[in-house]
């Protein structure tokens, strides 16, 4: 007696994979005096090997706006883009949290 199963295969194409792929941070503006450009800040505690006490690192990205909606205080998901400027790697996605 013979089974037979039909294998289904799930297409995708390569757009969606690389996207699937790309990084999603989410961060504070600290700044946004350039034009389609705001400057969002990461704040992580880490726990200092030798002292064992908590070390607040920063990390700064500048990430392209590209209506000049996001001001100083909003909290951002931004994600990873091909690079569009010197320092600029990071496009704009959403507001989680806007600035009273």
């Amino acid at each position: 007696m013979e089974e037979t199963t039909t294998g289904t295969t799930s297409e995708t194409t390569t757009s969606e994979v690389d996207r699937a792929k790309k990084k999603i941070r989410v961060g504070t503006v600290v700044s946004d005096k350039m034009q389609k450009t705001v400057v969002v800040q990461i704040e992580r505690l880490v726990r200092h090997p030798v002292y064992k006490r908590y070390v607040r690192r920063r990390k700064r990205f500048k990430v392209h706006d590209e209506e000049n909606q996001c001001k100083t205080g909003d909290v951002i998901a931004f994600m990873e883009t091909r690079p569009l400027s010197k320092d600029k790697r990071w496009r704009f996605v959403e507001f989680v949290e806007r600035a009273k």
